[in-house]
């Protein structure tokens, strides 16, 4: 069974939210606690994340400014016990700013950086939190695969998120493409003995070819 933390953003994706419905849904969810969910800090808000991920590899299902606690794990070694993450509504930190400016003061747009792990963003064409054209900025960025809803605002509560059972189809999407990923190192490795072992034939081939030569050619003398 796959571990899968949930990684809310500012105010933590309250009771109705889908991301409390999948703790109840899926199987190996837990939720990422932070301290205080009205006043993020970035960097320790990713210290918890870390905290979790210390205790095995998992998936994470992120949404709004927890996207970008997540995608902060690529400037960190924890990056590697990601097996993949599901990164919902990301929020444009300027533009989240301005809307909740006593909530975020203390939080700056990051550099972004290609994610180490594998990663699917699922995007709104309405978002007030990132316009359109700034979610294909970011998903180029991230380099992420995008799915896109449609006309569904934040994907929260208030666009009629609440128990949200098709994000369950993507995450497993998400899931099969790791899992796939997954085998692919063991089936090099196979191929690698193989063609290891087919050079070794072969080398053999030629040394009794040329201690062949040898004794056909005393044979002769």
């Amino acid at each position: 069974m796959d571990k899968i933390l949930i990684v809310p953003g500012l105010f933590g994706s309250g009771e109705g939210h889908w991301q409390r419905k999948w703790l109840a849904d899926m199987e190996g969810s837990h939720l990422v606690e932070q301290a205080k969910w009205d006043r993020p800090c970035l960097d320790e808000w990713v210290e918890r994340l870390e905290a979790e991920l210390a205790q095995g590899p998992a998936f994470i299902v992120a949404h709004s400014f927890g996207c970008h606690v997540t995608a902060a794990l690529a400037r960190r070694s924890s990056a590697r016990h990601v097996r993949g993450a599901m990164l919902v509504a990301p929020c444009d930190i300027g533009i989240t700013r301005k809307l909740h400016s006593e909530n975020l003061a203390a939080v700056h747009p990051a550099e972004t950086r290609k994610l180490p792990f594998p990663s699917v963003v699922v995007g709104s064409l309405n978002d007030i939190y990132m316009p359109f054209e700034n979610l294909t900025e970011i998903v180029a960025d991230w380099g992420s695969e995008v799915h896109i809803l449609g006309q569904a605002g934040h994907i929260n509560i208030e666009s009629g998120y609440g128990r949200w059972t098709g994000g369950y189809g993507i995450f497993r999407q998400l899931q099969a493409r790791v899992q796939h990923q997954d085998k692919i190192p063991a089936r090099r490795e196979i191929a690698s003995r193989s063609y290891d072992a087919l050079r070794d034939y072969a080398a053999f081939r030629n040394i009794s070819s040329d201690k062949g030569d040898c004794i056909e050619k005393r044979s002769l003398s």
